[in-house]
């Protein structure tokens, strides 16, 4: 079966999830990063790769950091950027979202960047879409997050140098996280030999094991060694029912304390995607502390999201 992400000559079209994507596009999606970091630091932060083309961002649902990240990118690469305000448009008024798209494709778009509550919207649109638009999954329900989950192994990239000798320790509410599944799909397919999960039974899915994990619910045993430690946000807005018996109890059990860090590498480097929750699932300490890398993630993101855009749009 194709891969709907790919045109016939095997380059990325549309970019909806990490899974099934060749090591060779996720490495040169890294690289082609790499190459725009630098633009980042420049006094004039812009390169004419998109100039002429039109990037909308499609954000069904709320979000500041993703949604500013690919404004910022999409400009940096010169492109004309229009944000929606989706709940405040035609959504409300009855209209579907293929209609939606439809009416906006009529406007000459580009890309679409699109953030939306149900799994597998991106993956619609892009079935529906003209040969020469493209469209990037910014987000969907719990499925997949694939330029956070970029922008994740870009930052262990840079840190680590190599992946093949690396234990990564992904830790809390792994059930609702979309960064979780993509990033562990992009750990295995570049080849990290070792992709721990640590959290309560309540907050794993069924089943994960078989996405090539080892699976920890004591975090201390789970840290031991680790290289790289990836903390996830409680998703309170997507639980149902009580999964948790409070946010303290989670912090003594799974949050990121000093003492459970010594545990890890002594270069271990700690991750977070945001927003993050201080004192629930990591201490202040530790956020701001000298193995954290959150804010480099944040900076990273901007250059794998041109990144992105300027392969889809390169080709065609």
């Amino acid at each position: 079966m194709l891969n709907p992400q790919l045109n016939v000559r095997g380059e990325l079209q549309h970019l909806l999830s990490i899974e099934g994507l060749p090591r060779a596009i996720l490495t040169q999606i890294l690289d082609t990063a790499e190459s725009f970091v630098g633009v980042t630091e420049r006094e004039v932060k812009k390169v004419p790769l998109l100039r002429g083309k039109s990037v909308f961002n499609l954000f069904f649902e709320p979000s500041t950091r993703t949604r500013t990240t690919f404004e910022i990118a999409a400009k940096r690469l010169s492109a004309d950027v229009i944000n929606l305000n989706i709940a405040a448009s035609s959504q409300t008024k009855g209209e579907s979202l293929l209609d939606t798209v439809s009416n906006l494709s009529a406007m000459q778009a580009d890309v679409f960047v699109v953030r939306h509550a149900a799994s597998g919207a991106p993956y619609l649109i892009a079935g529906h879409v003209k040969p020469h638009e493209h469209v990037v999954n910014a987000g969907d329900g719990r499925h997949a997050h694939p330029t956070q989950g970029l922008l994740d192994l870009y930052t262990i990239r840079h840190y680590k140098k190599d992946f093949s000798a690396l234990t990564v320790a992904i830790v809390g509410d792994i059930l609702h996280s979309r960064v979780a599944r993509s990033l562990i799909h992009g750990l295995t397919t570049l080849g990290v030999p070792e992709v721990r999960v640590i959290g309560p039974q309540t907050l794993l899915p069924t089943g994960v094991e078989s996405m090539g994990v080892k699976v920890f619910h004591d975090m201390k045993r789970g840290l031991a060694g680790a290289d790289v430690i990836v903390m996830l946000r409680l998703q309170n807005e997507r639980m149902r029912g009580a999964l948790l018996p409070s946010a303290q109890e989670f912090n003594k059990h799974y949050g990121l304390s000093a003492e459970k860090l010594s545990l890890a590498a002594a270069d271990a480097i700690v991750m977070h995607p945001g927003p993050m929750n201080r004192g629930v699932e990591i201490d202040s300490g530790v956020a701001d502390g000298p193995h954290s890398v959150i804010l480099p993630q944040v900076t990273f993101g901007i250059a794998v999201r041109m990144a992105v855009m300027s392969i889809i749009a390169g080709n065609g």
